[in-house]
């Protein structure tokens, strides 16, 4: 007996136009103002920390391509009970990653790489065993290039140093912001 599912079809159809048009305009339709103003300050970061437009285009691209998937896959249902245990797990794992990273900004002298970087990690393998089997390895590769270079501990340090103070700030209120409305 033939399995179609016309559902399935679909949804496959839907991830694979979203992907190919994840640029700028295109997230708008699906990320609210104020995360679409912390991607930027993240773009003009790691543009700066790595001196490469592309490889900075790259990484966000990257984190809407699975953002926009994850959301998908999440209102279309895909998610049985355990998944949505785990999809629980990574929103309270990236909620305390951005209050620890709002912390680390606020005061002064309290920055650790290695505490942001370890939370990172932890929200990239809660996200990989999330989507283990409904993305492809490609998208897979896309999770672990956006969380790797994020937590990368110099590109970290250089963030909470004194030559991105004002992308920091910026960061910063945009992350109040989302978790003062719970979007985050």
């Amino acid at each position: 007996m033939e399995t179609f599912s016309s559902k399935s079809l679909a949804l496959q159809a839907e991830k694979k136009l979203l992907s190919k048009m994840a640029g700028r305009s295109v997230a708008h339709l699906f990320i609210d103002e104020t995360s679409s103003e912390v991607l930027d300050e993240l773009y003009r970061v790691s543009k700066e920390y790595t001196h490469s437009r592309p490889q900075a285009q790259r990484v966000i691209k990257d984190l809407i391509k699975v953002a926009v998937k994850v959301a998908v896959l999440h209102r279309s249902g895909c998610f049985g009970p355990s998944e949505l245990a785990l999809a629980t797990r990574f929103r309270e794992k990236l909620r305390q990653g951005a209050m620890t990273a709002l912390s680390f900004g606020e005061v002064d002298f309290t920055f650790e790489a290695a505490v942001l970087a370890r939370l990172l990690t932890e929200c990239r393998d809660v996200l990989l065993e999330l989507v283990e089997h409904h993305l492809t390895p490609k998208s897979h590769g896309r999770i672990r290039h956006v969380f790797d270079h994020f937590s990368d501990p110099s590109l970290l340090t250089a963030l909470y140093g004194p030559d991105f103070t004002q992308h920091l700030g910026k960061i910063c209120d945009g992350l109040r912001k989302l978790l003062d409305e719970g979007k985050l």
